[in-house]
Formats: C-alpha cells, structure tokens, sequence
C-alpha cells in the first residue's frame, strides 16, 4: 500500500486527463487480443498495432478487446483515440489500485472493478485491476496482466458453452463481473480454510507467529471489504439506471451477481469477526499461560521461604547456638525442611492449587 501510495504522488501536479502508469509491471509487453462472434462463427487475432482495431472490428458480431499490460500508456493512449474513450477514463484504467467504479457516458458505459486470487502457502491476496467499456457491440477490457478471468471465459466462448455466443455485448458483461464474482468465493473458501487451520493452531499452542497470522489474514480481508462495497454500488446503480446499453433480457443475470456479492459481503464480514475473536482468544491464551506460570513460581517460592528462614537461620555466626554443637544437628535440620517442604506441596494439593 505505501509503494502504490509512493507511485501515485508521482502524479501531484499533473493536469488531468495525463496518463501515468500507477502500479505494478505484471508484463513485459502489452499484448491487445480480438475475439470476434456470433451464434455461428467465432475468431480470434493478436493486434499487432492499435491502429489496426478499428479496420478489423465487425459490427455484426460482439467484438472482445482485450489488453494485457497497463504500463505502456501510449499503446492505452492510442485504443482511447480510436474508441473515442474520455481522457479521465483512461487514467482510470493506468492508475492501478483505484477504488471500483462505474461512469454513464453518451456511448458506453465504464467499469472498474478488481479481481483476487490467493497466492499459495502465505495466504496472500493478488489483486488486479479489471477495466470494461461497454459499447453497443463491442467490449473493451484492460487488465493487468494475464488473468485467468480472461482465459476462462475464452474457454466458453471457444467451447460455447452457455448461452454467452447467443447474446449481445452486454452478456459478456454480465459474464466478466460474473466470473470475476466466483473468484471472489474461490479465494474466501480457500482463506477459510486456512483460517480454521490457524484456529486450531491457536486452541493448541499459540505462538507469536500466530498473531502475526491473524493480522495478516485482518489486513487481507479489510483490503477485500474495501473492494466488494463499492461493487456492490455499482450493480446497484446498473439495476436502477435506464442507459439502453443492457438489456432487459440481462438484468435478472445481473441481480444474480448482486445477490452473489451481498452474499460474499456477509462471508467476508463473518470472517473479519471471527478474526477479531480469535485476537482476543489469543489474548486471554496468553494471559492465562502467563497466570501460570506467575503461580507455578509464586508456589516454588512460597515452598522455599521457610526453608530460607531455616536456612537462614542457623546461618548465624553466634558462637553459642547450642544446635551447632549437636552431632545430628545437620541432619535433623535437613529432615524439618524436608518435612515443611513435602506439608506445603500437600497443603497446596489440598487447596487445588496445583
């Protein structure tokens, strides 16, 4: 967060509209793909050249856009020019890490979401930025990197499967936030179950490792809470807007995602309680151990202040103790503090002390 925080400041100062890229290099070059379809026919091209889209663009068919890499802004710059995309929309697109979103122009819409996936073994969470522009047939997305959103879906359209290769632009849609919806309870399963692994861990032998853990997991879930409310909004908003870009026939689709959020947000929010309750088991875990160990050397040392006083006792320098004088004194000396010593363990047993 504080590097993302470092690379916005680079823009202080800049007019808006300026595209600087904010956020991480995820590939070496910026790869813009096209797939073409309709019920009955389906292609698919690697774009050299930004130039070129419009001349290969079919207004028969649903055109998908789709541009792998942000950081090569001229190459955004140029898709804007051609698609007569706004400015500010794309410095949303290059500015990596920007809260989720949707603006209504006069010719598409814009979105603005990010997906997650959780890394193996730390449980960290890796999110990317998802773009969309929605144009009556075709559909622009900028993403990151190489998702797997993407390839996902490139599978159902190649395989054709569903009703996706029926529908219009809007579909596809419904489709990406859809997807992007599943990985959300895919990466929440999966953060589940290893919380319930670092439950068990912190009933069994809490360690200074586990509540490193649990704060980590806390920071996860709050950065996931962050993204699912305002997308939340955004369906919201979609549903209640008239913009003549989605069709009826698509609404009961996209009040499935709808439903499908509310239901992560209350996954989440379960989660992030049984987070703060587990902070507080660790607490009192530890204070307990604590009380026992604080008991277990207050009952040592309650055993050994008599026999310290004996000890201390017969220590004296006097010259006349007529004990020091005793063949056995030694020995009875060492038998009274046995004897004190076994009475108070006993007394102690008796007591449910220990």
């Amino acid at each position: 967060m504080l590097k993302l925080i470092k690379k916005i400041s680079r823009k202080a100062g800049l007019p808006p509209g300026e595209l600087v890229h904010v956020g991480e290099k995820k590939v070496d070059a910026v790869r813009v793909t096209l797939m073409k379809y309709d019920k009955d026919n389906l292609e698919e091209e690697i774009v050299p050249k930004p130039d070129r889209l419009p001349a290969v663009i079919d207004g028969s068919m649903v055109n998908w856009v789709t541009v792998h890499g942000l950081h090569q802004v001229g190459i955004i710059e140029e898709i804007g020019k051609r698609f007569d995309i706004h400015r500010l929309v794309l410095e949303d697109i290059v500015n990596a890490g920007h809260r989720p979103k949707i603006d209504y122009y006069p010719d598409y819409l814009f979105f603005l979401m990010n997906s997650f996936q959780l890394s193996d073994g730390d449980g960290d969470i890796k999110s990317e930025q998802i773009s969309i522009v929605l144009k009556p047939d075709m559909v622009l997305t900028f993403m990151e990197g190489e998702d797997d959103i993407s390839h996902i879906i490139r599978s159902r359209l190649r395989e054709c499967r569903g009703r996706i290769r029926e529908e219009k632009a809007d579909y596809l849609v419904y489709v990406i936030l859809d997807t992007i919806v599943d990985h959300y309870f895919v990466a929440i399963d999966r953060m589940n179950e290893m919380i319930e692994n670092l439950e068990e861990e912190l009933v069994t032998h809490p360690t200074p490792r586990t509540l490193k853990d649990i704060n980590h997991f806390k920071r996860e879930i709050i950065s996931m809470r962050k993204s699912m409310w305002p997308l939340r909004e955004i369906l919201s908003s979609l549903l209640r807007e008239k913009t003549g870009f989605i069709q009826d026939s698509t609404i009961p689709y996209l009040k499935d995602v709808y439903d499908h959020i509310v239901q992560v947000i209350d996954i989440i929010s379960s989660i992030q309680d049984m987070l703060s309750g587990m902070l507080d088991i660790y607490l009192s875990s530890l204070s307990n151990r604590m009380n026992e160990i604080m008991k277990v050397l207050t009952i040592i040392a309650t055993i050994f202040i008599p026999l310290t006083f004996l000890a201390g006792l017969y220590g004296m320098n006097f010259k006349y103790m007529p004990e020091l004088e005793w063949r056995y004194g030694y020995f009875a000396v060492l038998s009274i503090m046995t004897l004190v010593g076994i009475s108070m363990v006993i007394y102690f047993k008796l007591k449910r002390w220990l």
